[in-house]
């Protein structure tokens, strides 16, 4: 059973309209949407917005639809200068960038007693990802890298340069990095897919909206095409 997360309506409704013998559960005000898309089992659901959200999300996958897999879909502002609106970023690693607990001797986006500032991503399915991602968008970069968190819309140009000077991420959003310390703890494969919607600067809320559809689309066509070329054991 493979879990797709999406932080937004938009992201997963594409999903949902090529699936087959689907049900769907409510749980935490999520509707978790469970059916077979290009041969395999899978579950399609909103999370929200923002790591609590994704947590939880991911929480209820491990425990009641005991998934092998878990990708998060979604957008996110560039922190790189070679990767423009419309790419796709997928993941090597994921951290939250606003945890502080320095005054107890962790650096800056580790978290208290985790033995890792970040939180490793599946190189099989980052793989997979790629190829697929060369398949069917073409006409688009692919990057692979770290995904940094956090619980705000980085639109500012000193917050994306610190960004980029204290973690070295490739992109920046609002849930991968939850998404990954739950399957970190449950022992669940994951990846984080994200299309860029923005550079993470001063023009971030003047381009999120215009290139939000193009973005979503990107990722939709990539996890179907992922879906149907996925093996798990």
């Amino acid at each position: 059973m493979i879990g797709i997360i999406g932080a937004m309506e938009e992201e997963v409704n594409q999903l949902k309209a090529a699936m087959e013998e689907v049900s769907v559960e409510t749980k935490a005000s999520m509707d978790f949407c469970r059916g077979r898309l290009s041969g395999k089992d899978i579950v399609v659901v909103r999370s929200g917005i923002g790591k609590v959200n994704a947590g939880i999300c991911t929480q209820i996958l491990a425990d009641l639809y005991s998934v092998n897999a878990v990708i998060n879909t979604g957008i996110a502002g560039s922190l790189h200068a070679q990767i423009d609106i419309g790419d796709i970023v997928l993941s090597t690693d994921v951290l939250q960038h606003d945890v502080d607990a320095v005054a107890f001797g962790y650096p800056v986006g580790q978290i208290p007693r985790m033995e890792s500032l970040s939180f490793q991503a599946d190189r099989h399915l980052a793989d997979c990802a790629e190829k697929c991602c060369q398949r069917v968008n073409p006409d688009i970069k692919t990057f692979k890298g770290r995904v940094l968190s956090g619980d705000q819309f980085v639109a500012d140009k000193e917050k994306k340069e610190w960004l980029i000077k204290t973690f070295g991420g490739l992109c920046t959003e609002m849930e991968g990095a939850a998404i990954g310390q739950a399957s970190y703890l449950n022992g669940i494969p994951f990846l984080i897919v994200r299309a860029i919607s923005d550079k993470a600067d001063d023009s971030a809320s003047m381009d999120y909206p215009a290139f939000e559809a193009k973005a979503i689309s990107h990722t939709v066509a990539l996890v179907k095409d992922m879906v149907g070329h996925l093996e798990l054991v």
